[in-house]
């Protein structure tokens, strides 16, 4: 039998990048997957994605910083496969600017897609969990969640109080049988990421190839980006956990950029 065989996970952000892999992973694994991202047509286009290699999969539309958005898209899931098993919060934006320069409304932004979104669609699943006596929560945190890096004020605060947040959930469900755990990438070469190399280049005088090796690959063994592969297989590895005994911790999946 697969993995997640007959369980129900909702992944945020899920249309493109590190959520559309870690989305089709779980698929692939025998679970009924939520793709729930802001654009009800992407996510119904993720949704079929998965569809046409045999999988099942649903398309919601979320702006994960909406309470009510979230709970209809949670609700909706719920209706349909009448249980949800696993979180994956992972919708996300980036934006840079020095702190002394950083516009109060875009760091607001940040903090709602990350933190917000993150404690709501929680919020929004326990419920479902807590019934149902049994779930697992994972976080799309960052390296960030654990390091600092100029420009990045708002990302970094909102990645490290992901692993807070992680930690309260995990004390709390503990007695619902509910785990949270948090995954931790370094770079990984998705759309966000390749936005941010001009970005970068133009802040810091720089090329684009020396953001690439110089700033973002530079503590790395290998010289090698984190591969939307390498951040699925983590989540599935916390997900399908058999016990409690990993419940609260955090995973870094970074090629040696960041070690603990």
């Amino acid at each position: 039998m697969s993995r997640f065989q007959d369980k129900v996970a909702i992944v945020t952000g899920a249309a493109s990048g590190i959520g559309k892999e870690i989305a089709h992973a779980l698929a692939r694994e025998g679970a009924k997957v939520v793709i729930a991202d802001l654009k009800q047509e992407a996510a119904d286009a993720a949704a079929a994605d998965i569809v046409s290699t045999g999988g099942v999969a649903m398309g919601v539309a979320m702006d994960v910083s909406d309470e009510r958005a979230v709970n209809a898209g949670v609700d909706a899931a719920h209706n349909a496969y009448g249980r949800i098993d696993i979180l994956v919060s992972n919708a996300g934006i980036q934006i840079v600017h020095p702190v002394e320069s950083f516009p109060f409304d875009e760091w607001k932004k940040m903090l709602a897609v990350h933190l917000d979104g993150a404690f709501l669609t929680t919020k929004a699943c326990l419920k479902h969990m807590y019934a149902a006596n049994s779930g697992s929560i994972v976080y799309i945190g960052s390296v960030h969640s654990k390091e600092a890096s100029p420009l990045k004020a708002a990302y970094v605060t909102a990645k490290h109080g992901i692993l807070g947040l992680a930690r309260v959930v995990a004390k709390e469900g503990a007695k619902h049988n509910v785990r949270a755990n948090v995954v931790c990438p370094g770079f990984v070469r998705t759309p966000l990421v390749e936005k941010q190399i001009p970005e970068q280049a133009r802040e810091l005088g720089i090329s684009e190839q020396d953001v690439i090796k110089t700033v973002m690959l530079k503590e790395t063994v290998d010289g090698e980006f984190t591969t939307v592969e390498d951040v699925a297989e983590s989540v599935l590895y916390f997900a399908g956990a058999k016990t409690n005994a990993l419940t609260g911790q955090s995973m870094v999946v970074s090629h040696g950029w960041f070690m603990e």
